[in-house]
């Protein structure tokens, strides 16, 4: 579903991606996992088409997109739903007029189409009764909830998660996992999740992509990532800081 092949970006004299290659199967879920600042965001923005690369290529179904027109974008990005880290949610608007509101600025449905399709997100996001509330009505768990939701209301092929699970108590983070999971299951969504918490990595992606130093330096289950010896693995997946990158010495 997802092909980069030797994807290379740089900004102003900034090299970024330095030849990152890794595939995705369809109806598959991985995460993708790095230090700050390593190129994660990059990575989302160059698959979905929002940046173009410098070289390299990246196929969605089989399409390669680094040429394509806006708008023959504008038709790859129909593929694909975006949960992004904050949910991103209009605060004036009510919960089923965010989840809604793309469809109803299309009018290609009529308002009783669009409000089942609202009613069937929510049902798969379980958050019954929260329609008519505004997001300040919500907590961050149930704001997540309903960026989730608006993604699918779309019914797209792909979700990209930018940090699901950020700003989350444990608990909350194991339920949000627990849903994309489900929605990646019972929809045969293919999914990417970029996050910094290793225990979603470990229960959402059946595959992790580590990013580091432009290239993915490793990638595998998460068995194979949190048993390894790499040193940088290692301490990555550990929260070890590494001594050469101490800013204060004794």
């Amino acid at each position: 579903m997802i092909v980069i092949e030797g994807l290379h970006k740089s900004f102003d004299s900034h090299s970024v991606l330095k030849g990152v290659e890794f595939h995705i199967d369809r109806g598959d879920s991985a995460a993708i996992i790095g230090r700050s600042g390593c190129g994660k965001s990059v990575l989302l923005k160059l698959i979905i088409g929002l940046i173009r690369p410098d070289r390299g290529e990246v196929r969605i179904g089989g399409k390669i997109i680094n040429d394509l027109s806006e708008r023959e974008l504008m038709t790859i990005r129909r593929k694909f739903g975006m949960v992004f880290q904050g949910a991103a949610l209009f605060d004036s608007l009510t919960v089923a007029e965010n989840i809604g509101f793309v469809l109803s600025r299309e009018k290609t449905l009529t308002p009783g189409a669009i409000s089942r399709k609202v009613d069937q997100a929510l049902e798969m996001v379980e958050l019954h009764g929260t329609r008519d509330k505004k997001p300040a009505e919500l907590s961050g768990g149930m704001r997540k909830r309903v960026g989730l939701a608006r993604a699918l209301v779309y019914e797209p092929e792909i979700i990209l998660y930018d940090e699901p699970t950020t700003g989350l108590d444990p608990v909350v983070a194991d339920s949000i996992d627990k849903l994309i999971q489900k929605v990646s299951r019972q929809l045969e969504i293919t999914s990417v999740a970029v996050t910094h918490d290793m225990r979603t990595a470990g229960r959402v992606g059946q595959k992790i992509l580590m990013l580091h130093n432009g290239i993915i330096y490793i990638q595998g289950d998460a068995d194979k990532l949190f048993k390894s010896t790499d040193p940088v693995v290692h301490r990555f997946v550990n929260g070890i800081s590494d001594p050469k990158d101490a800013t204060f010495k004794n």
